[in-house]
Formats: C-alpha cells, structure tokens, sequence
C-alpha cells in the first residue's frame, strides 16, 4: 500500500511529522569526525550528500545541541566515513549520546590534517570546510574533498524506519 495525495490525510508540519515521512527514506550511513580541542570527536550522520563534482564538495547537516557541534563549528577539516553493512555497532555507537566513540572497539587513526581516520570503512574523505549555513536548529555544512579512499570491500549500511540495516537486492 501506498500514500495517497489526497489532502484528507495530511497533517501539518511539525517535527513529528517530519521524522515520520524521513524515517521512510532510506539514507546512506556516515561517521563524521574532527579534532576538538580536547581530542576527537565524532557523530553518525545520514545527511551526507554529494554537492559538487569540480570542485569536489559534500555537505551534512549537525545539530547545533550535538556535542561534536562545538568541534565542528570551529575546525578547518572533517573526516567523512561511508560505514558497511557490518558496522552497525559502529553506528550506533557514534550515535549514542555519552559514549566513549573512540575507545575500544572503535579502530582509528590520525589522519591528515590530524583529522581522527576510521578504519574498515567502505570510503573515507577528509575536507576541508567551506562553509555552514545556518537551518532551524542545525547547521549545513559544505565541505570540499582533499584527499580519500574509496576502495573499502563490501555494501553500504543503510538506515531506515529507525534501524540500521543492510542493502538488499
């Protein structure tokens, strides 16, 4: 079954509202990290998007509530990590509030421009920041690509109706 056009059943916006037609749109899974001033830090994104091709550029979009929005609202360099399909407990860890993202399990190291590199992941990217643009209780942030690897084996983790998941055929 299908969602109608019919305005019978529309609802005003709202944040529900918009979490719930989300919550339908299965999205590619990131990591997003940094250097903070008292060291990395870090958060799952599913608002990473290609922008531009020449120059290369990505954005995402962070909380300014987030507790890696003070990092990334000062760096000069991000690190944009596409996760697997096995990195699940990898997602949901840099996506809990108050976890310990870097310890144990979590394999990692410095990258260039020291930014924080995670290992195992199907593509990784380090940018430079370009800009952020301020959206309601977020901020978009435009990120030009210096250098990645995109050779990573495997199949992208998804996230959908509230769950990580794999890509099915």
């Amino acid at each position: 079954m299908t969602a109608t056009s019919g305005l019978g059943t529309s609802r005003l916006a709202s944040p529900d509202l918009l979490r719930s037609v989300f919550r339908r749109h299965a999205a590619g899974v990131a990591v997003i990290t940094a250097r903070g001033e008292t060291g990395p830090v870090g958060f799952t994104a599913t608002s990473v998007t290609s922008v531009s091709a020449d120059p290369p550029m990505l954005s995402f979009g962070i909380g300014t509530g987030a507790s890696s929005w003070p990092a990334i609202a000062t760096t000069e360099y991000v690190g944009v990590h596409v996760l697997g399909e096995h990195q699940q407990e990898l997602a949901a860890t840099f996506a809990r509030s108050g976890a310990d993202r870097f310890g144990p399990p979590t394999a990692w190291g410095e990258g260039p421009e020291g930014v924080p590199v995670l290992d195992d992941v199907l593509a990784w990217t380090v940018c430079r920041v370009v800009g952020r643009v301020p959206a309601g209780d977020h901020r978009i942030v435009l990120a030009e690509v210096v250098l990645g690897d995109s050779t990573g084996p495997g199949r992208p983790l998804l996230y959908h109706q509230g769950r990580f998941n794999g890509l099915r055929d």
